[in-house]
């Protein structure tokens, strides 16, 4: 699963390249970066899908502006407004090309997200990097377990240190990951962020045991790889 990186923008040569050179049909899929609220984005996103059939899966979104600081409107991370009619019809697009939205945000911004998300409900919604809720008060923690409520919402366990105050293994960081489990159950968990190489990446499997430590084997199996399976499609 290939997250297109914001240093692409909406230059897709390297997610294609990366469709075209794959070790066998259909092994990797990817999200898209469009700015949600430009006028031409719906029917961008739509010429996307189609020049790459069953391989795009989501538009991810940032929402990552402070509290009470505006929406952006220019610059490479296109933090827009949430409640904008154009953000609607972008997800109106991806809901009827059957994607799902991705959302990258500031605890705070989870009410909103909420407003957006119950208007489709069947369209599954992705909270990025356990929600940033270490970053946000009690308060905007609990709006984003919240979401937890609506059924085609999702928690991806993923960049952890974000969440911590600690170094690794980010210890204050585990009871954050238990809440999210006990609210989104082991079916609305996937697992992303692997780090960079073998030595990293077998740094965050360790990581990965010792914070779902509590969990049945059979529910880690699922937030490790079986419920994103699924979700993006590759197995029914």
């Amino acid at each position: 699963m290939i997250v297109h990186p914001e240093p692409y923008q909406d230059d897709y040569r390297y997610l294609e390249y990366c469709f075209a050179h794959e070790p066998e049909p259909g092994f990797f899929k990817g999200t898209c970066l469009f700015d949600p609220t430009a006028r031409d984005t719906p029917d961008r996103i739509a010429t996307l899908v189609g020049m790459n059939p069953k391989r795009i899966v989501a538009l991810r979104i940032h929402e990552t502006h402070k509290p009470g600081t505006p929406s952006l409107t220019g610059g490479p991370i296109k933090d827009r407004d949430m409640r904008a009619p154009a953000m609607k019809a972008t997800w109106n697009r991806c809901h009827q090309l059957g994607l799902a939205i991705q959302m990258h945000f500031l605890p705070w911004v989870a009410p909103q997200i909420g407003d957006l998300a119950v208007q489709f409900p069947g369209m599954p919604v992705i909270l990025d990097h356990l929600g940033r809720m270490g970053e946000g008060t009690a308060a905007e923690t609990a709006g984003v377990l919240k979401l937890a409520k609506l059924p085609q919402v999702y928690m991806k366990y993923a960049n952890i240190a974000s969440s911590s105050k600690e170094k690794y293994p980010y210890a204050d960081a585990k009871p954050l990951v238990r809440r999210a489990y006990d609210a989104f159950g082991p079916d609305r968990m996937i697992w992303g962020y692997f780090g960079h190489d073998m030595a990293s990446f077998n740094k965050e499997v360790e990581l990965f045991d010792m914070m779902f430590d509590f969990a049945k084997e059979e529910d880690r199996q699922k937030i490790r790889g079986g419920n994103a399976l699924k979700l993006y499609k590759w197995v029914s």
